[in-house]
Order: structure tokens, then sequence, then C-alpha cells
């Protein structure tokens, strides 16, 4: 249950009221706001004086529904907005690491060619093998802030563990919450706390429900600036790195009030078929698309298969445009 607290309610006052429903207190859209959970469907004896409306709901997807919040929530990243009633698909695009900076100042060259304003990499990288390239580190924050400077862009990178949570907060202008860290509730109240964009990826072996109910986690913490990202899912399919799920992200947009990225390269999992994935993601008329581009793939130290190439990379952002453009949106 949501509860919007009337407007003459002074804090402490809602604080009490929340601690006695033993709910969540926020601020938001300024209004006092009190979160509990989906189980209770009445208004409590003790708010009945104090709400000025309440809502109910099937389950625990409650500050991200559209039942809540019918519009689309609006992010802002950097001069850029997705969501609300924006018809914007924000490109991000980077290799999957940073490796040196001659590598990173490559790529971070041709997004500005293309007048792209969002570079991703990894600088701490959640790798399946310990034997792995583990990523730069801080090092690699630093190189991304540096092309930062030099480029103007926005920056996403991603957070592994709470040990350099700090650091990547400190650096990233959207923080990335990996697929193997989607159920690190430290990292999520973490994330709950901050006031920048947080980029929320789904668990290739979770449910729509437990991957939603992990944003819950950032939204209740008070950061209202979640990305839900699809990143492909395990299936009995050997043939590919994951299976995108095209039909959950047809249920997110229905019944979901948060903007949606899809990350093709992850799900596909071969360059070969990036192009005909990502061209599929953008006629999906989601908020954004997060693609891997590197200068030389095949000598990259992670996920060298599913990089491409900056001349592939080139060819496919101009049909998307052509794509978006077909279903009255447009890339930015």
């Amino acid at each position: 249950m949501i509860v919007h607290l009337k407007e003459n309610i002074s804090s402490d006052k809602a604080q009490e009221l929340a601690k006695e429903n033993a709910a969540i207190l926020l601020q938001y859209q300024g209004k006092q706001v009190l979160v509990n959970s989906s189980s209770i469907k009445e208004l409590s004896i003790s708010l009945q004086d104090y709400a000025e409306e309440f809502f109910v709901f099937p389950n625990d997807m409650q500050l991200s529904s559209k039942e809540y919040l019918p519009q689309k929530r609006e992010v802002q990243i950097g001069k850029q907005i997705i969501g609300g009633k924006q018809k914007n698909t924000l490109m991000m695009a980077g290799p999957c690491s940073v490796e040196s900076e001659e590598q990173i100042r490559e790529t971070a060259a041709l997004l500005k060619e293309l007048d792209i304003n969002v570079l991703r990499a990894g600088s701490f990288k959640p790798r399946t093998s310990p034997y792995s390239f583990q990523g730069m580190g801080l090092e690699g924050l630093k190189l991304l802030d540096k092309m930062r400077e030099e480029f103007g862009f926005s920056i996403i990178t991603e957070v592994r563990d709470s040990t350099h949570i700090d650091d990547v907060i400190a650096f990233a202008d959207i923080v990335q919450v990996g697929a193997k860290s989607m159920y690190d509730h430290g990292i999520l109240r973490k994330c709950g706390k901050i006031n920048k964009p947080v980029l929320l990826k789904r668990g290739f072996g979770t449910t729509l429900q437990e991957f939603v109910q992990a944003a819950e986690f950032i939204l209740s913490g008070g950061n209202a600036d979640v990305i839900l990202c699809e990143r492909g899912i395990r299936t009995f399919e050997t043939k590919t790195r994951f299976s995108l799920d095209l039909s959950g992200v047809a249920y997110l947009k229905e019944f979901t009030n948060l903007p949606i990225v899809l990350d093709p390269s992850h799900a596909m999992g071969y360059a070969y078929g990036v192009p005909d994935l990502a061209r599929a993601c953008v006629a999906m008329g989601v908020e954004g698309v997060l693609i891997e581009v590197h200068p030389n793939p095949k000598q990259a130290k992670s996920d060298a298969s599913q990089q491409l190439n900056h001349k592939e990379f080139k060819s496919l952002y101009s049909d998307l445009h052509k794509v978006a453009q077909s279903i009255g949106h447009k890339i930015i």
C-alpha cells in the first residue's frame, strides 16, 4: 500500500505514522508518502485522519507500477531526458572494459563523431572466472573521467560489489548495477540514497517480478531515477549467449512506469547477431539501447566475441535512426 499524507502533516508526525505502521517514509513530488507491504489492503485506523489518498496493489511492485504513476517516469541524463512523454531512445555505447587510454580514447572519438553522448565501459568487471581480466579498477574510472572532461560525455559504468561502490558513485553519471549484482541489497540500498540515475540489469535467472522488486529497493530508498535493463535470460538454448526476453519487455512497458533499456550485445553474445537484435530493440520503442563497441574486438580483454568494431557500429547506428523514425522515435 502507498499512502499520500495530507499537506498539513508535519514531518515529525509523518515519521510517527511511519513507525506505527511499519512503513517507509518518502518525499516524492512535494508529498510525504508512506509505503508498506502490498498485503495490506485497507487503510489503518491510525492513518484515516491523515491520508489524502491511498493505493492498493496486487503485489510488491508498487512505486514502479502504472497503477500508481500511469505515465513513464522521466530521467535526465546530462542535457537529455528519457521517459515521460519523450519519444527518445538513448544510445549508450563503448567497450566492455576500459583497457588503456589509447583504447578508450579511440572509441570516445568515434562516439563524438556520431554525436553520441553516453560512453559505457566497465572498470570493475564481475567475471565468471577468477583468472579473467578483472578490470582496471580506480585507474579505469579516472580514464573515464578524463574522457568525460575532454569529450563532454555522460559516463555509465558498473558497480561490482560494495568494496568500490563509493568510487563508482563518485565518478559515474549513471550507476550500472549488473546482472550478477541485482540481488545485492547493500548495493541496491546504497543506490537508493544517491541523486544519480541507476541502470539496473535483470539477472539472467530472474523473473520479471523479482527484477522489478529489486528496482523497488532503490525507489523505496528515495531515488526515483531508476532505469530497467533487459540483457537476456538463461534458457535451454546454447547457440546464443542468452535469450533476449522481448516478451518480458512488452510486459514491463505495459505495467511499469520505469524507462527501459535493452542490451543486445550481452543477450546475443556474438557480434554477427547484434545488429539484427539491436534493430528489433529499437523497434520496441524503448528508452535506450546499450551496445558494446571496441576498436579491435579480437584483442578485447573481455567479451571479445560480442563487441562490434567501429565500422560495424557506424553502419548499425545509421540503420537505427531509420528504425526509430519509422515508429516515431528519435535516437539521441
